[in-house]
């Protein structure tokens, strides 16, 4: 994210701040501004008398503030970090000025501590760093507070990424490394991992230990090292119900029902909706070329002559029902009208009705 990158340009260039407050449901971003901050805002020397790092479940606001007013010791700065400063009861109370789901101003007395708080915002500690670290969710704007802290700090908010993003995402992270991934690697490690940047990133950079700079990360690359089946994966298992490859598609699920844990049904079903979607969508498509289908589909132009193929064996009719079963087994999969059959056998029936 750009916005990151400058953040991060700016504390390398020694641009500091003296409020920091990190919000949204993405904590990956979070943790790279924060971290680095903590590792490299002051020297190793200046750190154990003038970095502090707390919690907000065994904190408050007072306490914060006592910390941020306080001044450096044979330094320019100290720094105070806030982890987990979601669960800081203050910052989730009204204080005066707030406004009421009616738009009217609360009448609710100031709690002492926010108020303070909103005073520091206004006139901070010039020689204090002071990060907020408020991870998957967002305060309240509307509040007193969250106007504040959006107005009187820098603020950032890190939004969760879609998954269909993910394949880019990585790619770009894997090109920041000085390296390149190839596209199906790349799509194999998203839908492996799942939405979580912070262990994406944490198995790139285990792959990329033993890699000389410039190698291209590929599909056996990530299998090798971050321990997916080459031939029994999800990525394997959308190409064979692409082409109804039917001993193909019964091979991987009687994997996948032997290996329930690597596999959950869960995930197995979340990455089938978003790969049916996208064949529902090119059906619909004005331009059916490769690069403008890929820019509708959000997939590299690679994967493109596959959902094409797909969408012959998938006419709209047979999707809708498709989407059904995905519904139902869904359901299932949760206890509504299943009781007995396990994951690996709700699989092989939600396989059954796809490919008949």
């Amino acid at each position: 994210m750009k916005e990151v990158e400058q953040i991060v340009l700016d504390l390398k260039r020694k641009i500091f701040k003296p409020v920091y407050f990190l919000s949204g449901e993405e904590p990956y971003y979070i943790d790279v501004i924060s971290d680095y901050i903590e590792k490299n805002a002051l020297e190793e020397s200046e750190r154990e008398f003038n970095q502090t790092v707390v919690y907000g479940k065994d904190t408050d606001l007072g306490t914060i503030l006592g910390l941020a007013k306080q001044f450096p010791m044979m330094s320019d700065y100290q720094v105070v970090i806030v982890k987990e400063a979601q669960n800081i009861k203050e910052l989730g109370k009204k204080s005066s000025g707030d406004e009421d789901e009616e738009g009217e101003k609360s009448s609710t007395p100031s709690n002492n501590a926010a108020q303070a708080f909103l005073n520091y915002l206004q006139s901070p500690q010039k020689s204090t760093i002071l990060v907020f670290c408020y991870k998957y969710k967002t305060i309240d704007k509307r509040g007193a507070i969250g106007k504040a802290v959006q107005k009187n700090s820098v603020y950032f908010e890190s939004k969760k990424l879609y998954d269909n993003k993910l394949p880019e995402w990585i790619s770009d992270y894997v090109k920041n490394k000085k390296f390149t991934i190839n596209p199906k690697a790349a799509f194999l490690m998203a839908e492996f991992l799942g939405n979580d940047l912070s262990k994406i990133a944490n198995e790139i950079d285990k792959l990329l230990i033993n890699l000389k700079g410039g190698t291209e990360i590929t599909v056996e690359l990530v299998q090798d090292n971050i321990g997916i089946s080459k031939d029994y994966n999800v990525f394997e298992l959308q190409n064979a119900l692409g082409t109804k490859d039917i001993l193909k598609v019964n091979q991987i699920i009687n994997y996948f029902a032997s290996n329930e844990k690597e596999h959950p049904l869960i995930m197995v079903l979340s990455s089938l909706y978003n790969y049916y979607t996208k064949i529902l969508r090119y059906h619909f498509l004005q331009d059916k070329s490769k690069f403008a289908a890929a820019s509708a589909l959000g997939v590299n132009p690679y994967f493109v002559d596959g959902y094409v193929k797909a969408a012959n064996y998938y006419p709209v009719g047979k999707l809708k029902n498709i989407f059904y079963y995905l519904k139902e087994y869904d359901l299932k999969s949760k206890g509504v009208g299943n009781s007995s059959l396990s994951s690996g056998e709700l699989m092989k029936e939600l396989m059954y009705k796809i490919l008949h």
